[in-house]
């Protein structure tokens, strides 16, 4: 077999891929783009005759999805920011301070915490949410979700900061650095890489999840996008241009996270690998 039809034939398996991953997105985009359920069902996979832009205004305002929007939104970046900036302070702590025995125990700590499934959690959540008078609030939200991500985050994040020399610490604290110095200046920037992954990682996470948000706020007006598409589409089930409008307005976030931050994903999700 020719070198160049070697080369061509995995790109064409991942083209294929590709196609097929794409293909149910581009008949939800196409959609909602049409005016009625006869355009979709005469031509559900046609080119839209004309672009109907009113269902993205009707689904935005007149199905609440901004104020669902707004809120997974400001809820996945805080929770998100705040588990990376814990996850840094802790990873610092344990692989660049010397506290052997210490850092050991609170490592296998976090190990532990992977391997418990977030679901098992949920009535122990309920209850402490319940005590703590928050429930029906976005704080019921947003502690359970920034504590979740940090064992992850502490793992992968302790992982790159093991990576680095020595002798970049070292001439910090020559220069006269603190440790809260060393920290801000020399590491948080070294770790960029692993912070953006961890803080995708937990947007996405945050962004998508269900079973919390569903249970623990009841006030329509502090849904999340993922418990309002529910009664989104319970209240619009027969028109399915609005419902793959509304998809579109979920799934939009994401892929601009992916279309602007790649780059720092592979580096994130490779960070460690290396002894540098």
């Amino acid at each position: 077999m020719p070198t160049s039809l070697k080369k061509a034939v995995p790109h064409a398996v991942l083209l294929v891929y590709v196609a097929i991953i794409l293909f149910p997105f581009v008949f939800v985009l196409f959609s909602s783009l049409k005016a009625d359920n006869v355009e979709i069902s005469q031509s559900p996979f046609a080119f839209p005759k004309d672009f109907y832009f009113q269902n993205y205004v009707d689904a935005w305002v007149q199905a609440k999805i901004d104020v669902y929007f707004f809120n997974s939104t400001y809820l996945a970046l805080s929770t998100a920011v705040l588990g990376v900036l814990l996850a840094a302070g802790t990873s610092f702590a344990l692989t660049r301070m010397k506290f052997r025995i210490t850092s050991k125990i609170i490592y296998q700590c976090v190990l532990i915490g992977l391997l418990i499934p977030g679901n098992v959690l949920f009535i122990a959540q309920y209850i402490l949410m319940m005590k703590l008078d928050i429930l029906n609030t976005h704080w019921a939200l947003f502690w359970p979700y920034t504590a979740g991500a940090l064992p992850f985050s502490i793992l992968l994040i302790s992982a790159f900061m093991k990576s680095m020399p020595n002798e970049l610490e070292e001439a910090a604290i020559i220069d006269g650095l603190s440790a809260p110095g060393l920290f801000v200046r020399i590491i948080l920037p070294l770790t960029l890489p692993a912070l953006v992954t961890v803080f995708i990682i937990n947007f996405l996470g945050n962004w998508n999840e269900y079973l919390l948000a569903n249970f623990f706020i009841n006030k329509d007006t502090l849904r999340t996008l993922p418990t309002g598409m529910v009664g989104f589409r319970d209240a619009y089930q027969t028109n399915y241009a609005l419902i793959c409008t509304g998809i579109v307005f979920s799934v939009t976030p994401v892929l601009l996270l992916y279309a602007f931050l790649q780059k720092q994903i592979i580096e994130g999700i490779t960070a460690g690998s290396v002894k540098g």
